[in-house]
């Protein structure tokens, strides 16, 4: 008979974008990985916090490893799908590669979404962030 493997918690995450995006990276390297808890936060993300999150689970001999991966960071170079080189963008500051791309006014539509209960389209303010120093810049520069 086979054995039940016995399971690790490596992570917890309170939203299931992350956990999913962590999922993937574990599962892209050949370490299978489960998630605990997904369901529940399906149905219903308040729960999230009330169950402790979604947790992340491995077999125990693939909990070293996996946190290696998870702990690698994000990589400055790689292939896409069709085999093209893709660079990362980096912050011009500080040389982050934990940059985001925003092409719209957020706080002003969500806060138009609170009010009125629907989004009013606002002017859209394109530009990457740095979520390390914070630092703002747009597009058309050159994101070393």
């Amino acid at each position: 008979m086979d054995s039940v493997p016995t399971l690790v918690t490596i992570a917890q995450y309170r939203d299931l974008p992350e956990a999913l995006l962590a999922k993937g990276t574990l599962e892209s390297t050949g370490i299978s990985c489960y998630l605990a808890n997904e369901n529940i936060v399906r149905l219903d993300w308040l729960l999230a916090n009330s169950v402790g999150g979604i947790r992340l689970q491995v077999r125990h001999e693939d909990a070293g490893l996996a946190t290696e991966v998870l702990r690698s960071g994000i990589p400055a170079v790689f292939f896409t799908e069709k085999g093209e080189l893709y660079l990362q963008p980096s912050c011009p500051e500080c040389d982050s590669l934990d940059v985001s791309y925003r092409n719209q006014n957020r706080r002003l539509t969500f806060l138009a979404w609170l009010l009125l209960r629907f989004p009013l389209p606002f002017p859209r303010k394109y530009g990457w962030t740095c979520r390390c120093c914070g630092h703002e810049w747009r597009g058309d520069q050159d994101a070393a």
